[in-house]
Parts: structure tokens; sequence; C-alpha cells
């Protein structure tokens, strides 16, 4: 009797771990229809709402576009106006350059303008000295060396660019020649210069002084 009893509990103890594993593989495939059935929980639930609160993209209205296309009319008017300034700006530049350039120029040109008209009274001393006449010996020694000294400084004029205007003979020019005096003159046409009253000079194009002449009428 003890020994048939043994044998019934082992047998049972034997069956029982058998029993557990076909327990758990019929209740598998419920709990995973349980879960695909179940829902998606608190972040499923949250990610839903968030969805449906995010707003929709709204088109823009009359007015909106309205004020957008003025604001853009107004921008293009201020580069406008800045593009024209810069324009000016440049210009002017240029013309102060240009300026600027031919003022260096004309200083170069006409650097003894003011030394070579300080010097024409005494180039008209000097000639009116030249013109005496005299038989003392000692007198014209002294005019030879006035010559001279005259002859030195008209070279040095002309080496920068000093000369006389060329005045009997040639028709009048009232840029180059004052007329000081009208006479009837044979032998000349009418408005030319008869007679030279006193020497003019100019620096190369520019007139220092202009000849004083009489012309024929």
């Amino acid at each position: 009797m003890e020994q048939g009893e043994k044998q019934v509990m082992e047998q049972a103890t034997y069956d029982e771990p058998e029993r557990e594993q076909a327990i758990e593989e019929e209740s598998a495939p419920q709990l995973e229809e349980e879960l695909d059935g179940a829902p998606l929980g608190e972040a499923g639930e949250q990610a839903d709402r968030e969805e449906a609160a995010e707003p929709m993209e709204k088109a823009p209205t009359a007015e909106e576009l309205a004020a957008a296309k003025a604001q853009i009319a107004e921008l293009e008017a201020k580069l406008s106006e800045m593009e024209h300034r810069y324009l000016r700006l440049y210009a002017d530049f240029e013309n102060f350059r240009r300026r600027t350039r031919q003022e260096m120029e004309a200083a170069e040109k006409y650097r003894a303008q003011s030394l070579a008209s300080d010097l024409l009274p005494v180039l008209d001393n000097f000639e009116r000295a030249l013109k005496i006449e005299t038989d003392n010996e000692q007198a014209k020694s002294i005019l030879q060396g006035m010559e001279m000294v005259y002859r030195s400084l008209v070279d040095a004029l002309k080496k920068e660019g000093v000369e006389a205007i060329e005045a009997v003979g040639k028709p009048f020019d009232p840029y180059l020649h004052q007329a000081v005096m009208q006479a009837e003159a044979e032998g000349y046409e009418p408005n030319t210069v008869v007679e030279e009253l006193q020497k003019g000079y100019k620096l190369k194009d520019r007139v220092l002084r202009p000849a004083m002449v009489k012309v024929s009428q």
C-alpha cells in the first residue's frame, strides 16, 4: 500500500511541470490577442491629442496681401532713392577728382605765372631805358650792359614759357590786344594793329598781359 501511494505521488510530481508548460502555451495567444485589441496607453493618447491640437495653416487674407504689397513698394522706393543718391555722390566725387587733377596740372603748367607777372614792369623799364640815344661812350657802355641783362632775363622767362605777343601787322584780337586808339593808316587793312604802345606777354596759352595797341579804322 505504501509502495503504490509513493508511485502515484512521484507520477504526479513528474507530470506537474508539463501541465504548467501547457497552460503557458495556451495562455500566450490569448494574451497577444488582448494586447492587440487593447488601447495604446497614455503615450498614444497624448500623441493623438497633440496631433488634434495642431492648428491648420490659414491662407493670407486680402488685407494682409495688400499690406505686404505696400511694404514691398515702400522698400523698393527706398532702394531706388538710395541708388540715385549713390549715383549723385559718385558723380560729384568724379567731378571733384577731375577739377583737382586739372588744378594740379594748371598749377604745374603755369607755376611761373606769379613771378613772370611781377617781372613784366622790369622788362618795360629795361625797354624804355634801351631806347635812349647817346653819344657818350660811358653811357653807351652802360646801355650795352643793361641790354645784356635784359636779354638774359628774356631768355630765362622764355624757358618758362613766357613770350611776347605779336602785334604790329596782325589782325586785332581782343583776347591778345587792347586797343587804346584808332587811326587811318595807309597800307593796312581795317581792324589791323598798326602800332604797339606797350608789349603784351603770354605764358604758354595764357595771356599775362594783352598788348596795348593802335588799330586802323
